[in-house]
């Protein structure tokens, strides 16, 4: 898929902070793939379709999900916004013919993260979180982070995600908890 037929489709899809959302994603994964050399075009193609099911209804997201097996969690049904990655990469490779695996993978996953994530995963799930439009406390952090150590990023960004949830008193998934275990251990391993 071109990137001028991703934007295309995106800017009918979704709502106009969405749209410009999701343009600070892909140009934030594109600085991150050039400085750890990881392909440009995927990152930005990733990164501009990474919210494809974001605007969906929540109906719908419960819908497409449950009829194509995509509920790993209970968790899932109580909060569907959680749905909108496994289910936008379902639709992108069902309805567009997007092949790319690892682009869907990074879509896919873009919002627990997963035990099985390659470096353009890492940068997806990671450019969401840094894009210029965000404002939370550490996020200058995770930014200097993010292009220092994919995997110290990944940590920091999956304990402030849980954070998020525990101070905010939300379900937290139990796989986001998983692979924050998982990245722990990386860089203990590492140091």
């Amino acid at each position: 898929m071109q990137a001028d037929k991703a934007l295309e489709i995106v800017r009918s899809r979704l709502s106009e902070k969405r749209y410009q959302h999701s343009h600070w994603v892909a140009d934030t994964a594109v600085q991150m793939a050039k400085k750890f050399g990881i392909d440009e075009s995927q990152a930005y193609l990733a990164g501009i379709l990474h919210d494809y099911a974001r605007d969906l209804q929540t109906g719908a997201l419960l819908e497409i999900a449950e009829k194509n097996h995509l509920i790993s969690h209970q968790v899932e049904r109580e909060v569907p916004d959680l749905l909108h990655g496994p289910v936008g990469a379902f639709l992108l490779e069902k309805d567009l013919g997007l092949k790319d695996k690892e682009i869907l993978s990074a879509i896919r996953h873009h919002t627990l993260g997963s035990l099985q994530m390659s470096d353009l995963g890492k940068i997806i799930f990671l450019a969401d979180m840094i894009e210029p439009g965000r404002s939370y406390t550490g996020v200058a952090e995770l930014r200097e982070l993010a292009y220092i150590d994919l995997d110290q990023a990944m940590l920091s960004a999956l304990e402030s995600s849980i954070r998020h949830c525990l101070d905010s008193r939300k379900i937290l998934h139990p796989e986001t908890v998983v692979v924050r275990n998982c990245f722990l251990q990386k860089v203990n391993i590492s140091e």
